[in-house]
């Protein structure tokens, strides 16, 4: 039997969010090593995918009538972009639908690392409650308010992400590789050059897609530059930070801490540096498993925007919204 709709993700996600497909799709919910995908694949009129996962085989792609692959996200770096541009199937994503949860796991994490509640935490769990709090407040720990964040990458993650923090009371400086205007923004924010940004930011906030261009970018040339005690907030896509720098400027007490959601593999490597760090330095990094974007109502969003976009190629024969390529 052929399946209109292969889904490379649990059925179990979208039961749990409360979200279904169409009842006129037939959908054929498969693990991406499953060894009928291809099979499948090749049948199928849609393909839906989470935008994060290991990368898919051009193979994949190689005879297929596929009219859509819809991304439940907005990623799309695990996709063979020139395999699927030739054989022009449309690719499509869901934009926007994990601004909110993006925007409050930043200002939360920010916030949680520059008043150091995870050291605080432990102290009090090692029987140092007085010792901690002595200690915070003779370091005069501050939080958000009146800080420079600086947001690398303004697009819709980076304006929603740039108004949390406004209402937080900071100010908010940006680079974004395409040259944003700020008048277009809606609110107040200055444009810088990248070097002079990540040097004068409280708060560095990194929301770009990893590419060629954005491979490496946050490197140990970056990270000495930082105002000693800022703190990094990296929830974009892993390899646009170099993990051993930052475990190196963590060590060294340079910087004030960083919220790690994403890593160059994923899941973390056993032997990555960040997982190596120890004493104060431990305290001063946030690791979270690729979840920044993902809340149940931000699954909810992404889930029915994606599953009415493949009804709406798959059923109705119209061209997909939100296409990219």
């Amino acid at each position: 039997m052929s399946h209109e709709v292969v889904c490379l993700r649990p059925e179990a996600d979208f039961t749990r969010a409360g979200v279904k497909p169409s009842p006129s799709l037939n959908v054929a919910y498969r693990a991406p090593k499953d060894p009928d995908v291809p099979t499948l694949v090749s049948r199928a009129r849609a393909l839906v995918i989470p935008a994060v996962g290991p990368a898919l085989d051009p193979d994949l792609f190689k005879d297929t009538s596929l009219a859509l692959v819809q991304v439940t996200g907005a990623g799309l770096d695990r996709l063979p972009g020139s395999t699927l541009k030739s054989r022009a199937i449309a690719v499509a994503n869901v934009p926007g639908g994990s601004n909110h949860a993006v925007s409050e796991y930043a200002v939360s994490t920010a916030a949680f690392l520059l008043r150091r509640f995870g050291w605080a935490d432990a102290q009090i769990r090692n029987g140092r409650y007085t010792e901690g709090r002595a200690r915070l407040l003779a370091d005069n720990v501050g939080g958000l308010e009146g800080l420079l964040v600086g947001i690398v990458g303004m697009g819709m993650i980076g304006r929603a992400v740039a108004r949390a923090f406004l209402n937080a009371g900071c100010r908010i400086a940006f680079y974004d590789p395409a040259s944003v205007d700020p008048s277009t923004l809606g609110f107040e924010a200055q444009a810088m050059p990248l070097d002079d940004l990540i040097a004068a930011s409280d708060v560095l906030s990194l929301h770009l897609p990893l590419v060629a261009e954005t491979k490496g970018l946050v490197g140990a040339r970056q990270l000495a530059s930082m105002k000693p005690g800022a703190v990094l907030v990296q929830a974009s896509r892993g390899g646009i930070v170099d993990e051993r720098a930052l475990a190196d400027s963590l060590r060294s007490g340079h910087l004030g801490g960083a919220a790690v959601d994403v890593y160059s593999s994923e899941p973390i490597a056993p032997d990555n540096p960040l997982l190596a760090l120890e004493g104060d330095a431990a305290w001063k990094i946030l690791f979270t498993p690729h979840i920044a974007g993902v809340t149940r109502q931000s699954a909810a969003f992404l889930f029915r925007k994606a599953w009415e976009n493949v009804e709406r190629v798959v059923v109705r024969g119209e061209a997909p919204l939100y296409r990219v390529y």
